[in-house]
């Protein structure tokens, strides 16, 4: 790949959303010299990748689609995760991006050659490819995590983690344990609890648990959206409007968030009957601060008489179970980790480095930090997709992605002008950003506790500080001014 008359060539990393998205952006732009590597032998990144029972978005599909994409056949607001692979799947076949797709291409490492003003990649088959521009859409959640816990490995029965589910461990009749309780867990341990003799979840801290308006939608809906395309829009705006209050709430006015915390001491009320299985499940941080949940089945199914909630801390696995502080141990035949992904660890293990050899993980040994989320100083042509500070405590990060796709598109643009070769960000630019980016942070709620959307240094690498609306009107034009041009 180099550079021709179509424009500056660009390899793109990941079949989700984000690769999706930019790639689409830059053939609608008249760009064609693109080529997609994805590691696996199919499309879709996690929605590819995570086929837990009950995996489904808990974004509304409206909200949860590209913007120039809509589908007027959803079968509910919140759709499950085959019939989002199944969108992502129309979407690659009607833009014609299956010819620049290359599976089975799992990136190494990519290294910008100041000769040549390129970005070799190496790939783990021994491939290398070479392009102007080089573009991480890897996202922050496709690294599972399994807990660091002594005795892991010594488990006799069936072990995995929800996002590499084993749909032949025998469910049925068996003692299932849960380590967990996150945005997976609360969607799959209701399919657990209908298959398993007993399950048992062990919860370290309770999650915000809020009621999922979930209607499927009927004929008439969908005759009405295929033939009358603007009848979506208000559901979208809708959504769109509610998530912003969110944020808002999140970043600005803590107190706005005591509607929906009140909403959820009532679904607690109303469906744990039990006071001290209740206790158990009110989270003692503030709301917001991890990631706010949405089921109508989680709760009760805790109050089943087949699932404990057992909150005592793990000591060790067992290779007959789990044995926790005060030494019970107690048994199972089957463990699912419901422990998340390494959100912070970005671009996974991708050794990229950039001018003078130097390496984006030594870069960003205080933790991951970027340009609008998107470029790093010293890293010419370098544009993450999804990358640091760019996630969202509530709303579409589809939204964002078409927003950080936009923006690459126009730094190709810049690099077809002629005599312009490279962009790298000025340092200057990035420190001032990154300072007011975490100074925004800091009193926000994410501050207020552990999450995944921190590190252990307690540094938010992961969230957008504002509002999406914020984030469009600064990503809308490229400033030449703030990237040193060669």
């Amino acid at each position: 790949m180099s550079s021709s008359a179509k424009g500056p060539s660009v390899l793109i990393v990941g079949t989700g959303f984000g690769g999706i998205g930019t790639a689409i952006e830059l053939k609608r732009a008249g760009f064609g010299d693109f080529t997609i590597l994805e590691r696996a032998d199919g499309p879709g990144g996690v929605w590819r990748d995570n086929t837990y029972p009950g995996a489904a978005c808990d974004i509304p599909s409206p909200l949860y689609s590209f913007s120039f994409e809509p589908n007027p056949r959803w079968p509910k607001r919140f759709s499950h995760q085959p019939d989002i692979l199944a969108y992502l799947r129309r979407v690659i076949a009607k833009h014609g991006l299956e010819p620049h797709i290359r599976y089975g291409a799992e990136v190494t490492g990519a290294a910008f050659d100041e000769g040549t003003g390129t970005w070799r990649v190496a790939t783990k088959n021994g491939e290398t490819f070479e392009a102007d521009v080089f573009v991480p859409a890897v996202g922050q959640l496709s690294r599972p995590v399994l807990p660091d816990i002594p005795g892991r490995e010594r488990f006799a029965g069936d072990a995995f983690h929800s996002a590499q589910w084993d749909h032949g461990a025998e469910l049925a009749g068996k003692r299932v344990a849960v380590v967990g309780t996150g945005a997976s867990a609360i969607q799959f341990v209701p399919e657990l609890q209908k298959r398993a003799k007993h399950v048992t979840v062990f919860q370290r801290t309770p999650p915000y648990i809020m009621a999922k308006s979930d209607p499927s939608y009927r004929r008439w809906q969908h005759w009405l959206f295929e033939h009358l395309p603007p009848t979506q829009l208000p559901g979208r705006l809708r959504i769109f409007l509610l998530a912003e209050y969110a944020t808002y709430a999140m970043t600005r006015h803590p107190l706005l968030a005591k509607v929906f915390e009140l909403r959820t001491a009532q679904l607690r009320r109303r469906h744990l009957k039990d006071p001290e299985l209740r206790a158990k499940l009110k989270p003692a941080y503030p709301l917001g601060c991890k990631r706010i949940l949405f089921s109508n089945d989680y709760l009760p199914t805790l109050a089943q008489p087949n699932v404990d909630v057992e909150t005592r801390r793990i000591r060790e696995i067992t290779p007959n179970g789990v044995r926790v502080e005060d030494g019970t141990e107690l048994e199972a035949d089957v463990l699912v980790y419901g422990t998340g992904f390494a959100a912070t660890d970005f671009l996974g293990r991708i050794e990229v480095r950039g001018l003078g050899g130097r390496s984006l993980r030594d870069a960003w040994s205080g933790g991951a930090r970027a340009y609008l989320g998107i470029t790093v100083p010293g890293f010419p042509n370098l544009f993450c997709v999804y990358g640091p500070n760019t996630n969202l405590g509530a709303g579409s990060i589809i939204y964002m992605i078409e927003r950080q796709a936009r923006y690459v598109r126009q730094a190709v643009e810049q690099l077809a002008r002629p005599g312009v070769s490279s962009l790298d960000v000025r340092p200057e630019v990035e420190q001032r950003y990154d300072a007011e980016v975490q100074a925004r942070l800091g009193h926000s709620v994410w501050s207020a506790c552990t999450s995944w959307y921190r590190q252990a240094d307690g540094r938010v690498t992961t969230n957008w500080p504002g509002l999406v609306t914020e984030y469009d009107r600064r990503t809308r034009r490229l400033d030449v001014a703030d990237y040193r041009v060669a």
